[in-house]
């Protein structure tokens, strides 16, 4: 499929299936085209240029934000929470970005427009935007090679650039990332300053386990850490704006690969850009993943055609997304097997599509196992597991099938179009596969609601990020389709060249005050998780709102008190319900504080019963320290080297003068109830640790009871 926003249609056929085929000239004014855009391809690249174009500038557009990070870090602008500078500040770098590409597309489409009017004028044809005029047999470029270059430039890192403007700035006077250290941004927290910390395949939380979470998003992460000599907690935000520039800047010459026009690709990177940067930039992992899926939904059908480039990215692809997030890797990947199963079946009822799938498949298993092999050892090897809770979770959003295309805002336009685009286009084979692949996607919502029936879910609703990208991708073409065919098929011969080029011309600036419309709105849409991000307090013990910081300022007192007593950080066990300072300090906790995020060979449950022993062992053994020290170490597990309660080391009068319990809590899950998860509260007798076997404290609201060495 290849689209362009172009003053002119031609009837041509579909492209190879390894890539986009080259335009001829349009047919001359005053006859009419067929309704098709296929083989229009101004801006037709091969296979070898479009791979480096993904590798220097998907590289390019993480180096331009990480410098965008670094100025903005040395400033000083208010907070977003208490001030509207920094939205204001935002809102222009927005304009300015959209500007400059508006300007550059325009450009280039004129530019593609005198090429086409100079061969027609001559008699020549047109391929890969330079215009060969046989008659003097002399070849006229379309453009000088410095011009291409830097439109292409600007058109690949214009996504990198909404990045920065739309979530750079505004958390630039924190150093915190969106929704601060709240609930899940805990965990991740917690397994970045792990990955920081250490190289090694290792849990965010247990020790000497090897990761359940996938480990690659976070192992990058620490390695930038020690680059930047960053803290694991302080790598987070410049991290996440990193990597999802690189993949935003990477992911247009896959579109332009794909349709063979620059200007559409650079309208599809820049639209699924905004989507992912309201429906999912708190977990920039998963956004990575998701940006490429509509375009590896096409190239599906290349690959199963017989195509090996085509081949080789979903193999690529499916492999490195099962290290960073397997729930949209599962979906993708059932997408694969079942679009290959009717191709297969119904299309070309030839074994080709199935040799393909295995070729994919085997790929991306091997890539995959980079990350995935050392757990699947221990558990290939009998160790002890947990049923794994992650997908025990369904809010509100979760129990209807989504329907963007009835909103009423510029994306559920959009996607009303696409939806639409992908009816009426059905028979063409890219876009039939789009369509398939939106099915699948219900399908996936679907089967996870019924799968509550099982007491588990498939986390259906946060697929519905893919599925407003698929039809939001088709919207883009479906405009573009309206602009290549709709004037010139109804009205053939009653608008100039001159006329068409001003028609283009407002058409692209009405979609990108559109496209600014929602842009602008994106710091708006994330403003809570961006206050949160300027009220927590982080891992140097401040607001970044300039508040009083909570209980967190005292985490770096607990940490020098724990080390005093001799324990390494990364070497060490404690348990303490305080979810924050394992986020920010990397010792490793005796169990998870929620079993969603728990690794299953760490046995949770088992653990928590555990920990349940021991609050009564300490009220059991009050007289006999020593005993409870042996129940602490009568577990398979190292046990605890540290505790931190809340309580106080002082009498209290309530109690008749004796101390009161300290203490914790530990958490269960209870799916399918909402909130799935339940906290209880566990109380230890102090009397326990009143021994030489243990050095106790308070530090601010906390009792740090450290073992002696």
């Amino acid at each position: 499929m290849t689209v362009s926003p172009t003053e002119h249609n031609q009837d041509q056929a579909h492209p190879p299936e390894g890539g986009s085929a080259s335009y001829a000239v349009p047919p001359s004014r005053g006859t009419t085209s067929p309704m098709a855009t296929t083989g229009y391809a101004p801006d037709a690249v091969s296979s070898a240029r479009t791979i480096v174009s993904v590798l220097v500038y998907g590289a390019l557009g993480g180096v331009l934000v990480l410098a965008g990070w670094l100025v903005l870090r040395a400033t000083s602008l208010p907070a977003f929470s208490t001030s509207n500078v920094t939205r204001a500040i935002s809102s222009a770098a927005t304009m300015i970005v959209l500007l400059v590409v508006v300007l550059v597309v325009l450009g280039w489409l004129r530019d593609i427009n005198r090429a086409e009017a100079a061969a027609k004028a001559t008699g020549a044809g047109t391929t890969g935007g330079t215009t060969a005029g046989a008659t003097a047999g002399v070849a006229v470029q379309a453009r000088p090679k410095w011009k291409e270059l830097l439109g292409e430039t600007i058109c690949y890192l214009a996504p990198a650039g909404l990045v920065l403007t739309s979530l750079g700035i505004p958390l630039s006077a924190t150093k915190l990332y969106l929704d601060g250290i709240q609930v899940d941004q805990g965990f991740r927290t917690q397994f970045l300053t792990r990955m920081t910390e250490t190289a090694a395949n290792q849990d965010m939380n247990y020790i000497d386990m090897p990761t359940y979470y996938p480990i690659g998003w976070f192992w990058l992460g620490g390695r930038l850490a020690t680059i930047l000599n960053l803290a694991g907690w302080e790598v987070y935000q410049p991290w996440a704006l990193v990597s999802m520039a690189a993949a935003v800047a990477a992911v247009g010459p896959v579109w332009r690969k794909i349709l063979g026009s620059l200007p559409v690709a650079t309208a599809v990177a820049l639209v699924t850009t905004a989507i992912v940067l309201v429906m999912a930039p708190d977990e920039p992992y998963a956004a990575v993943v998701a940006i490429f899926v509509p375009a590896m939904v096409i190239l599906l059908r290349r690959a199963l055609m017989g195509s090996w480039p085509a081949t080789l990215a979903l193999m690529l692809y499916l492999g490195v997304s099962a290290c960073f997030y397997t729930l949209y890797t599962g979906v993708v990947a059932l997408s694969v097997v079942i679009l290959s199963a009717l191709v297969a079946v119904l299309f070309l009822r030839s074994w080709i599509p199935l040799r393909q799938t295995l070729v994919i498949g085997v790929g991306a298993i091997a890539i995959a196992l980079l990350a995935w092999a050392p757990y699947l050892v221990e558990v290939l090897s009998g160790a002890p597991t947990n049923g794994a809770t992650a997908p025990h979770f369904l809010p509100e959003e979760g129990t209807s099938f989504p329907v963007p295309f009835l909103s009423f805002s510029v994306v559920g336009l959009l996607c009303l179009f696409g939806l639409v685009y992908l009816i009426v286009r059905f028979v063409e084979p890219d876009v039939r596969m789009l369509a398939l692949g939106l099915m699948v996607f219900y399908l996936w919502v679907l089967a996870s609601k019924v799968a509550t029936l099982a007491g588990t879910t498939l986390l259906g609703f946060r697929v519905e990020t893919l599925i407003v990208l698929t039809l939001a991708t088709a919207g883009v073409l479906a405009l573009a389709d309206i602009r290549l065919v709709g004037i010139e098929y109804l009205y053939p011969a009653r608008f100039s060249l001159e006329t068409n080029r001003r028609i283009t011309t407002a058409f692209v600036v009405v979609v990108a005050l559109g496209g600014l419309h929602y842009v602008q709105q994106i710091p708006a849409e994330n403003e809570s998780f961006i206050d949160q991000a300027y009220q927590d307090t982080d891992g140097n013990g401040e607001r970044a709102d300039r508040y009083a910081p909570d209980a967190g300022r005292y985490y770096s007192d607990v940490d020098e008190k724990i080390q005093a007593a001799g324990h390494v950080p990364g070497e060490t066990v404690i348990y303490t319900d305080e979810v924050n300072f394992m986020a920010y300090y990397p010792y490793h906790g005796f169990n998870a504080f929620t079993s969603h995020y728990a690794n299953p060979l760490g046995e949770f449950d088992a653990r928590n019963e555990a920990l349940r022993h021991w609050a009564d062992a300490s009220y059991k053994h009050a007289d006999d320290p020593a005993a409870f020290i042996k129940e602490l170490e009568n577990t398979p597990w190292q046990a605890p080297e540290a505790f931190v309660f809340r309580g106080s080391t002082e009498n209290s009068k309530s109690s008749g003068g004796s101390l009161e319990p300290w203490k914790t809590h530990i958490a269960e899950d209870i799916f399918p109830n909402q909130p799935n998860v339940r906290y209880e509260g566990l109380f230890f007798n102090p009397a326990v640790f009143d021994s030489p076997e243990w050095d106790t404290s308070q530090v601010g609201p906390f009792v740090v009871a450290v073992r002696t060495q």
